[in-house]
């Protein structure tokens, strides 16, 4: 657990709260003392008959047994402690400040600037969020009390009033555990509907897609009794489950064909995924522009134009999807055109490096930003579904280019990244030894139940 307090002397107070307790104490024993030395004195002189009949009389033995309870009582009995308010929890509004809920609570303005310069995790309460949560709570006195505030997953803020009066700043770090699960299924309709089915999020979903999308078209390639399993990671906190972390190892099987893939992270944290043997699973080049799309019509050189109705070659891939679904760059590249190109539409055109070049046509818009000379990354997006220029429906029409010769996206060979070293892959296969075996039970258990394959969707 990381502490981080903000003020200088913590053993400097510490001390001096030991010297008020310890004086304390002292004074409530001297008032004891001199309390049993009355008593006994009086009850000395009543014993001797030195005080006079009338006075004596009021000291018998009852009332110094009232008296003296009396004495112990008051001294037993200390004032209540001031409590402090209960905590209130407050859901950051849309432009809300930390001055703006201090306001709202009844605190000063002056607060809220002292609790900002506290330490560096402090000042993140000047930027905050909408949907942002704060717990905080009141002194008697009007003043803050405590706060509490979510950093992040893992770090939890503390803004508390210490013993001097003073406010603090403590940032504690919670452990979070990583616990395996792992999840398997068949296609019947989709990778997205199985997948839920199996117990996939989304998010798994997505990157699972991501992994095996250079050699899998999902929109196009999966056929009933593709199977596939997944090793995974669970975040937990305090015992909590927090969400799902990244895939540790996986395998597609489509059409007959095995894909397996493993989580490597380098010396910096960086994910990639490669086979068991270290080749990179990650090419050059996505197969697929759009994620989970139909493809409603293929790479033909003698295709008859749907609107023309002419013999007219189609010179790359048409993906039908609804408009506004987020077009992703298939590689890292350079914007060449943007813009309106006759029965393109709205088109953009990639360059990446001197022989390849990537279409996207048909858009319905740009994503804001993107100009002539912009450089874009793998799995960027760059633009939206539309039906721009010559379409009949929203779709995407995708062309890949080899210097300056149309290829088939779908079938087209693609660059491959480079594997991982060799010196690094006999020991990266033993730390996922136990991934790789619960893949094989798992597949064995899948082949004993595979169904015959056929389209997904309908026929081919």
């Amino acid at each position: 657990m990381r502490l981080d307090y903000s003020p200088a002397d913590p053993a400097v107070r510490r001390s001096a709260r030991r010297s008020v307790l310890i004086a304390s104490l002292c004074v409530v024993l001297l008032v004891a003392v001199a309390t049993r030395e009355g008593i006994a004195k009086r009850q000395s002189s009543l014993t001797e008959g030195s005080l006079p009949p009338e006075i004596a009389t009021a000291f018998d033995a009852d009332s110094e047994s009232a008296f003296a309870e009396t004495v112990q009582s008051a001294l037993a009995d200390t004032l209540p402690a001031p409590q402090a308010s209960d905590w209130v929890t407050i859901e950051v509004a849309r432009g809300q400040t930390l001055s703006d809920i201090f306001e709202s609570q009844g605190l000063g303005y002056s607060e809220a600037v002292a609790v900002t310069r506290l330490s560096s995790d402090t000042a993140r309460l000047k930027s905050l969020r909408t949907g942002d949560k704060l717990l905080l709570r009141k002194n008697p006195e009007d003043k803050l009390e405590e706060l509490r505030f979510e950093l992040d997953e893992s770090n939890t803020l503390h803004v508390r009033r210490n013993a001097d009066g003073d406010l603090e700043a403590i940032t504690i770090a919670a452990t979070i555990e990583r616990r395996q699960a792992q999840a398997a299924g068949f296609i019947e309709n989709s990778l997205f509907l199985d997948g839920q089915r199996a117990g996939l999020s989304n998010r798994l979903l997505m990157q699972l897609a991501e992994i095996f999308g250079y050699d899998i078209d999902f929109a196009l390639d999966l056929r009933v009794g593709d199977r596939f399993a997944v090793i995974y990671e669970e975040l937990y906190k305090n015992g909590e489950k927090l969400r799902d972390g990244d895939i540790v190892a996986a395998e597609f099987v489509n059409r007959g064909r095995s894909f397996r893939a493993m989580r490597y992270i380098d010396a910096d944290g960086n994910i990639a995924y490669y086979t068991p043997e270290g080749e990179s699973l990650r090419k050059a080049f996505l197969r697929s522009p759009v994620d989970f799309a139909r493809v409603s019509s293929g790479f033909n050189l003698r295709r008859r134009h749907p609107i023309l109705n002419t013999i007219r070659a189609h010179k790359g891939v048409d993906y039908a999807a609804s408009t506004g679904t987020p077009i992703k760059a298939t590689g890292d590249g350079r914007v060449e055109f943007i813009g309106v190109k006759g029965g393109y539409g709205r088109v953009v055109i990639l360059r990446h490096g001197s022989q390849y070049t990537t279409l996207y046509a048909h858009m319905s818009r740009f994503r804001p930003g993107l100009k002539i000379g912009s450089r874009v990354k793998q799995g960027q997006v760059i633009g939206y579904v539309g039906a721009s220029g010559l379409a009949t429906a929203p779709h995407l029409h995708y062309e890949f280019r080899i210097n300056g010769v149309h290829k088939n996206p779908m079938t087209v060979a693609l660059p491959k990244a480079n594997p991982l070293p060799r010196s690094v892959v006999a020991r990266w296969r033993a730390e996922h030894a136990y991934a790789l075996a619960q893949l094989d039970a798992i597949s064995e258990r899948q082949l004993a139940q595979t169904p015959s394959g056929s389209p997904v969707g309908g026929s081919p």
